[in-house]
This record gives C-alpha cells, sequence and structure tokens, in this order.
C-alpha cells in the first residue's frame, strides 16, 4: 500500500462532519469512523491503527502531540498499537521494543519516514559492524517496521528490503564440553538446585525460558511435554534416566521445578542471570544456559542423530538451523574412520617409517 492522492493512509477521505466541518474519515469492511488529530501525527497514528483493527483507541501519552507528523516517531508510535506489534508474545515484544527505542527512536526519531533510502539503512546498519547480530538484530526489526510503513502509506516501498547482514562470526554461545560438565557436577552435587538446572537444561535441550517453567505437571510418564515460548511448538520429550532419578527427589509443593529463594517461579532471565554466576562460582566463565542446549545437540548428533532427530529434541523448525551439529558430528567420524583406515593399511603393509641415517664418519678421519 502506498500513500493515497489525498495526502491520506489508505482507507482514509477527507469528509465534512455532521457540522460541516472537514474531517477525516476511516472505511474498511464495515467500519467507518472520523479520526482525531492532525494526519500522521501520533494522536492520528494511533487512531488509524486502532480503526485498522476495529478497537477504541487508548489514551494518548503526556507529550504525544509533539510528535512530528511523518516521522520515525510518528511511525515508532503507530506501530505500537498495530495489531502487528500487539500481537506478539510480550517476550518478543518487549525485545522488539528495546531495539525501537534504544536504536531508532532515539537516534532518528525526528526524521522524516518518507526520505528514507536504502543508502541511509546501511549507514544505520554499518554504524553497529563491531556486533554483527545486534547490526543484524537491527535490521531485521527496520525490515519490519517499514514494512508497516508501506502497509499504512507512510512510504511507498521498504528501503531495507534488499539490504544485506552481516556474515556470522564464530560459533555465537559458548558450547560446554564433557569437561565443563564434569567439573559443574563435581562443584554442585545431586540434590542442589544448581544441579537440578543442569539436568533440566542438558536433558531436555531446551531454552531458559522454558525450563523455569517446567513443573510436575509437565511430566506424563517417561516425557515431559514442553509447549516453547518462543515458536509455540508443542514438544513431547521422553525424559534421559538421569533426568528421571534426579527429579524423582525434586519436592512436588511448587508449581515449576525450579523456584527462587522465596519459593516463586522464576522469570526467564532472572534464571539464566542465576545459571551464569552459579557457572562462574564453579570456575566456568564462559558457560551459559543456552551453552547446555547446544551440547545436547551435539551429544545426540555424535551418537549419529539424523537432521530431523535434532529437530524433534530441539523443535527447531528448519535443517539449517541444526545441520551445523551434523557436519561437526560428520567431520569427527569421518577423520576418525580416515585413521582407522591409515592404521589398517600400514598394519597390513608392515609399514615402517624409514630412520634418518647419519653418514659415518670415515675411520680414517
Amino acid at each position: 500500500m502506498v500513500r493515497t492522492r489525498n495526502g491520506l493512509p489508505k482507507h482514509c477521505s477527507w469528509a465534512p462532519d455532521r457540522h460541516g466541518k472537514r474531517r477525516v474519515r476511516f472505511r474498511k469492511g464495515g467500519v467507518s469512523r472520523y479520526l482525531t488529530g492532525i494526519p500522521w501525527s501520533e494522536d492520528f497514528m494511533r487512531c488509524y491503527a486502532a480503526a485498522l483493527e476495529g478497537t477504541e483507541p487508548q489514551p494518548s501519552k503526556i507529550g504525544g502531540s509533539r510528535t512530528l507528523p511523518g516521522s520515525v516517531n510518528a511511525l515508532c508510535v503507530s506501530y505500537y498499537g498495530s495489531p502487528n506489534f500487539r500481537g506478539l508474545k510480550a517476550s518478543t515484544a518487549a525485545v522488539r521494543r528495546n531495539i525501537i527505542e534504544s536504536e531508532i527512536r532515539s537516534k532518528h526519531g525526528d526524521k522524516p519516514v518518507a526520505r528514507l533510502e536504502r543508502k541511509h539503512i546501511n549507514d544505520i546498519i554499518g554504524a553497529k559492524n563491531e556486533t554483527p547480530q545486534a547490526a543484524n538484530n537491527l535490521l531485521m526489526v527496520l525490515k519490519l517496521l517499514l514494512n508497516y510503513a508501506v502497509e499504512i502509506g507512510m512510504i511507498r516501498s521498504n528501503p531495507a528490503l534488499g539490504v544485506k547482514g552481516y556474515a556470522r562470526r564464530g560459533e555465537g554461545f559458548h558450547a560446554w564440553g564433557e569437561a565443563d560438565v564434569a567439573q559443574f557436577e563435581a562443584f554442585y552435587p545431586i540434590g542442589t538446585k544448581e544441579r537440578l538446572a543442569l539436568a533440566l537444561l542438558l536433558y531436555t535441550g531446551q531454552r531458559v525460558s522454558d525450563v523455569a517453567r517446567m513443573g510436575q505437571q509437565h511430566v506424563k510418564g517417561e516425557h515431559i511435554a514442553v509447549r516453547q515460548e518462543k515458536t509455540d511448538t508443542p514438544l513431547m520429550l521422553k525424559m534421559h534416566p538421569k533426568l528421571v532419578s534426579i527429579l524423582a527427589a525434586v519436592p512436588r509443593n511448587n508449581l515449576t521445578f525450579l523456584v527462587t529463594e522465596r519459593g516463586a517461579a522464576y522469570a526467564a532471565r532472572t534464571l539464566s542471570n542465576w545459571f551464569g554466576k552459579r557457572c562462574r562460582a564453579a570456575g566456568l566463565a564462559r558457560c551459559t544456559a543456552h551453552g547446555l542446549r547446544k551440547l545436547a545437540l551435539i551429544r545426540r548428533a555424535n551418537a549419529g542423530a539424523t537432521t530431523e532427530m535434532l529437530k524433534a529434541h530441539g523443535g527447531h523448525k528448519t535443517s539449517k538451523e541444526v545441520e551445523h551439529y551434523i557436519r561437526g558430528a560428520n567431520q569427527v567420524s569421518l577423520d576418525e574412520q580416515g585413521l582407522d583406515l591409515q592404521l589398517r593399511a600400514e598394519r597390513e603393509q608392515d609399514f615402517v617409517q624409514p630412520e634418518t641415517r647419519l653418514d659415518k664418519q670415515s675411520e680414517k678421519g
């Protein structure tokens, strides 16, 4: 959608009200109403977003009328009131709002949306080249935000489309090694909350946001039921015998396995921070909760699990998300097979590395 010839968003037109005053009227799908505020201002765009959704607008924030019509600020305010944003999960919405406020509104809020070009998007992303993942996250949000700007007619096309992000550097979160697990288990014996957290994270292979909500009510015989908070994917995971043994000793007087000192369930971020501190206390400064999810998948890949098996365990949607675990396992396996072949050939041929012989000096010398 683009800005219509009358200079208004789609579905809007100029019309006189019953007093003969010229106002903006919204008509779509049986919804017909006058919109308040100056076109493209914060008040106006909030009313427009509410009309698109068929709901009444919420009261404007103090100082909202100072938002420049057609600006990035006006776009962001309208986006917050739209179904595109209000339909997000709370955790996703919080992350997205943080990026919008800290990287977009605070730095570019007064700039006109209609004048944004691809070169501007490249400059915005390029300013974060030292943190490629953050730059890519910002680019993703810009694409979504400017798609919405196209929908409501603030800009004709999305200048962020076609802008390339940065190639991934490294492997992201540090994946635990077997020695890390052994060190953690030696530091925190069975019966401690730390050991319980490790078992839940490692043997379910789930994100910390899902582990924080796990409780006895999710145990179904030999399985534990999970509905992933991030993707809303339902999973039924068969429990590792070690996890079954550890959970058998957990009291059943709480809704979640892991609780705070006050007996309350953990928020995902709080649990992640707490576990990180316990790792550092055990001398594992690089280890995190998410790194255990990686190890869970690495263990299965090394055991010969297929791509589909890994997707079923981790709740991944695409093969691309898990294929690097398979590649890593294949590299180790193929290298070992190659060495076995070499050793077998050496034994069969009774191969002996030639010794380096020094020329003997002449006795006459």
